[in-house]
């Protein structure tokens, strides 16, 4: 077999392999769909079998506009609220923070690096306890700052905002101090637009991670009002009965932000996550 078959063999394996893998990653979010189309009695009797003979039933989607799915939206406008407010200051300081490790020689720089770089090791169950009890020291308690606080300057956004910038040209820094820019003019006028790609990547990774975020705001938060979308369904599921009409479709509409999120930024995520990782 020469070179050019063999690639090509090499190739269609390649892309039936990777489809296998994408349908069985797919696989869970088919069955949620799938359950989310039938009624909550057949799945409580017979759990997810995939029986089309019955149809497709909206009863449950109905649920979710009707008066039961009230407690649902606030829930959905509460973790709107928190991912939105922490996508937007988590990029804005971390950005600062990891540009300032790149480009500027102060004293002190590589130990802040590595104490970075040390958080960043620290399983965050380990930090959960402390920064609890700063929630109740300083009144925090219930309230969407308390549920954004342990990611507004993240470890990992920080480190890879200074990888990015490390790869910035300093040469238009010099060219801009020259024409009397100030350094914060320099940042927001020139490096920010050149760290586009990194912004969109980390707003897809930190919208991610605080969308889906259910272990510490379930510590900090104590309403059913100020409940974020996973606490909220996981309320749900209880031991006197589960409200699987709800829980299914309520989890399918939740997936709609983060598909959002993603097509917006997506033509600068591949850019963004492979220039943050490849320079110094």
């Amino acid at each position: 077999m020469n070179k050019p078959k063999k690639g090509k063999v090499i190739s269609v394996v390649l892309v039936v392999f990777f489809a296998i893998v994408s349908l069985i990653a797919l696989f869970p979010i088919f069955s949620l769909i799938y359950a989310s189309f039938r009624p909550a009695s057949d799945l409580m009797r017979f759990g997810l079998t995939f029986n089309f003979d019955g149809g497709f039933d909206f009863a449950n989607y109905q649920s979710v506009f009707s008066g039961e799915g009230q407690k649902y939206w606030t829930w959905y406008l509460n973790s709107i609220i928190v991912s939105g407010l922490l996508i937007f200051i988590s990029l804005f300081f971390s950005s600062m923070v990891g540009y300032a490790l790149a480009v500027y020689n102060f004293k002190g720089k590589y130990v802040i690096f590595m104490l970075v770089l040390f958080i960043l090791m620290v399983p965050f169950e380990i930090l959960m306890l402390p920064l609890y009890q700063l929630m109740i020291t300083t009144g925090l308690m219930n309230t969407y700052f308390s549920v954004m606080l342990p990611l507004i300057v993240a470890p990992v956004a920080v480190y890879f905002f200074r990888q990015y910038a490390i790869g910035l040209p300093k040469e238009l820094m010099e060219a801009a101090r020259i024409d009397g820019c100030t350094e914060y003019g320099i940042f927001f006028k020139i490096m920010g637009p050149l760290m586009l790609p990194s912004f969109a990547a980390m707003a897809i990774l930190q919208g991610l991670t605080s969308w889906n975020n259910f272990l510490w705001p379930l510590l900090v938060l104590r309403s059913n009002e100020m409940f974020t979308l996973p606490i909220g369904l996981a309320s749900l599921m209880t031991p006197y009965g589960n409200n699987y009409s709800l829980l299914f479709s309520g989890s399918v509409l939740s997936i709609v932000p983060i598909i959002v999120l993603f097509i917006f930024f997506q033509r600068y995520f591949v850019a963004g996550l492979t220039m943050g990782g490849v320079k110094g």
